[in-house]
């Protein structure tokens, strides 16, 4: 596995060519260290594993690698899935190529809105319509804890366990070479 940034592993993420509502993830706190931990897997694009940690109020950092090209039998049940209900709901966004496609996707998803409104629907129809009208490249469940780790989130570390040693390792050298401890710098 290739360690990288954490933000060029979603933009592998946003330009897989794969169906986009079959990403799922699993998010929680690190074991043992600042930040958190996020596994995103799709069954044609793999699963990537990222760790990252809130520099200051507007600064994320992290890194991240691909763990797995695809999941199979044994990594299915260890990611939420939507036909098992299970989870909540996530997204990787893409900003807006220019001034003409915000306003598109702003028509788009002001139209889906009414047309939700107006007719008797689910919240997974809703979020599902409201993902397609903001061409989001990536969604579907989620299994994520606040101030905690869902037991998935240890299953899938220790399912790539040396991944999981790397990652924190690195992550560890960014935080220390931040300077920022346990706090904000």
């Amino acid at each position: 596995m290739r360690v990288r940034d954490w933000q060029d592993i979603l933009a592998d993420v946003t330009e897989a060519d794969v169906d986009p509502d079959g990403w799922r993830a699993v998010a929680g706190d690190r074991r043992g260290g600042l930040g958190e931990d996020l596994f995103l897997g799709h069954p044609d694009a793999g699963v990537y594993a990222l760790k990252t940690y809130t520099k200051n109020p507007t600064e994320l950092r992290g890194v991240g690698g691909r763990v797995a090209r695809r999941i199979d039998d044994d990594l299915e049940p260890l990611l939420p899935n939507q036909e098992r209900e299970e989870g909540g709901r996530f997204a990787v966004q893409s900003p807006p190529e220019d001034e003409d496609h915000a306003k598109s996707m702003a028509t788009r998803l002001e139209e889906t809105v009414k047309v939700h409104s107006e007719a008797p629907t689910t919240p997974d129809d809703f979020f599902e319509d409201v993902m397609d009208a903001l061409d989001s490249p990536a969604f579907g469940p989620m299994d994520y804890e606040f101030d905690g780790r869902p037991d998935r989130l240890d299953d899938l570390s220790e399912e790539f366990a040396d991944a999981d040693e790397l990652l924190s390792k690195d992550l560890d050298d960014l935080v220390e070479e931040d300077g920022v401890g346990r706090g904000f710098q």
